[in-house]
């Protein structure tokens, strides 16, 4: 065996030339296949698509089932018998004052007066929205309910 008899166990292989980007190889450093591959128009951004979307978004968060309607504010008749005298009249205006309920951006709040708790004294609700056994209650103790 002389040294011009030599051969490797791996003879080095030269890469193949494909497509523009000189030694680059088999995607000719575009990183991948089809669309992004080819030359000419790209891929159109998707932030246009978020962009269009937002106006409708506004105001509303992520939950779009939330309701656009207000959500009344709930007393128990129990409240009413501790705050008020016999014979007064129980409205949104008179339970902000009270400091039973608060204002809703400076507006007075939907109020839903519901049968928790015991009444003995005749009240007049005006205003507010009344549950069936708020009203017997109240009517039982000798108010008026004025919807």
């Amino acid at each position: 065996m002389q040294t011009h008899n030599l051969k490797r166990a791996h003879p080095n292989k030269k890469t193949r030339q494909v497509g523009r980007g000189g030694t680059r190889g088999k995607t000719a450093g575009r990183g991948t296949k089809g669309q992004n591959a080819r030359a000419g128009h790209k891929k159109r951004p998707e932030i246009r698509d978020f962009i269009k979307r937002v106006p409708k978004l506004r105001g509303r968060g992520k939950n779009i089932n939330t309701s656009i309607e207000l959500k009344s504010m709930v007393v128990n008749i129990g409240s009413l018998n501790e705050v008020f005298k016999d014979g007064d009249i129980v409205s949104p205006r008179t339970l902000v004052k009270k400091g039973i309920i608060k204002t809703i951006s400076r507006d007075l709040p939907r109020v839903k007066i519901l049968g928790g708790g015991k009444l003995d004294k005749s009240l007049t609700i005006k205003e507010c929205q009344v549950s069936t056994s708020a009203k017997l209650a109240i009517e039982k103790a000798g108010g008026k309910c004025m919807v």
